[in-house]
């Protein structure tokens, strides 16, 4: 059994071929999706952050009002940029969110990945120390929201506050219970994955990695899942780690899923540049009949070790397209490879 969800970048553009032509069509459609793909059997509903881009930037409004419209279906983000982030004001965010999904959140967040504009967390009021780099400073912000997440009381109260106090030190509220365990680590190599298993965090893999083995993406990326797991291991976490990995994978059913990507089946991972320092192996996409995909999955051995798979979807062709190519992934793909 594998949990199955969407990952949706929820891009908006006016574009007369766009079902998504506002930041409003892109929130009111991401709760419509997730909604639907609950009601179909799904079990996740994934967004990604980009900031200064006309794509979802502010997950924590979205994620209560989709907590507030479902019941059972997880919902998380696929990741935030732990750069642009205050961890404490995100404490109490999340912990609102996530009692309002009565616990269904399932955080994904990442030291970032190269953004709309030069340094963008600048602009939010952050800069890394002298000395230290971007990354340095996401990776403190992490360990401050991961600390707070735990309940710890660390403020010293004011001795003549506006309403009484419990007794001792006080923390960021809402506290929500459990959801330090929900924290997973968007990493793009095998020793940030090492990483986020010594820190306890579960480990969610994208499809592309920041380094080439020489070996195909889906076999790196199962070194990167041992390599988590055995370093969770060795740290001595008691409870069992989540590993999720995101693919494009599209069963052609219909002339329209012909038409859409009938041509987009990719047979090889793709090599290329983040930006001018960053070499990136990016897995590939599947498009083909069930009865193809169903062999060609059985052959990716990231997806076979992982215990949750994110489809991403392409938002702006509508929820009800989305909804059918979600669908036809749960009804006619993962049965046959034993995922239901």
């Amino acid at each position: 059994m594998k949990k199955i969800g969407f990952l949706s970048f929820g891009h908006w553009t006016p574009s007369p071929h766009s079902q998504v032509r506002t930041a409003a069509d892109a929130l009111i459609q991401s709760i419509e999706l997730a909604e639907a793909v609950e009601a179909l059997g799904g079990d996740g509903a994934y967004f990604r952050v980009h900031h200064f881009a006309q794509q979802l930037a502010s997950p924590f409004p979205l994620l209560a009002a989709i907590g507030a419209r479902t019941k059972l279906i997880e919902i998380g983000t696929a990741v935030i940029d732990m750069r642009y982030e205050n961890p404490l004001y995100m404490v109490e965010d999340a912990g609102a969110a996530d009692l309002i999904a009565g616990g269904r959140l399932q955080l994904g967040i990442s030291r970032g990945s190269p953004e709309q504009v030069i340094d963008g967390f600048r602009y939010f009021g952050y800069a890394p120390p002298e000395g230290q780099t971007d990354a340095d400073m996401a990776r403190q912000h992490t360990q401050v929201l991961l600390e707070a997440l735990t309940g710890s009381r660390f403020a010293r109260p004011n001795p003549s506050p506006m309403f009484p106090n419990p007794p001792g030190l006080l923390r960021p509220e809402p506290h929500s219970p459990g959801l330090r365990d929900r924290i997973w680590w968007g990493a793009g190599t095998r020793a940030t994955a090492e990483w986020a298993g010594e820190q306890g965090m579960n480990l969610m893999s994208s499809t592309l990695l920041t380094e080439d083995a020489g070996v195909p993406f889906h076999e790196l990326q199962a070194e990167q899942i041992r390599r988590f797991r055995e370093a969770w291991a060795a740290a001595g976490h008691e409870r069992a780690p989540r590993v999720s990995v995101s693919r494009s994978i599209f069963a052609l059913v219909d002339d329209r899923d012909r038409a859409h990507f009938g041509h987009s089946n990719q047979g090889s991972d793709q090599v290329g540049y983040l930006d001018a320092q960053t070499k990136a192996i990016f897995g590939r996409s599947y498009a083909a009949e069930p009865d193809v995909l169903v062999k060609e999955l059985a052959g990716d051995t990231a997806i076979q070790t992982a215990d949750t798979l994110l489809l991403t979807v392409p938002n702006q062709l509508g929820v009800e397209y989305n909804a059918h190519a979600i669908e036809s992934i749960l009804r006619y793909v993962a049965p046959e490879l034993g995922w239901r």
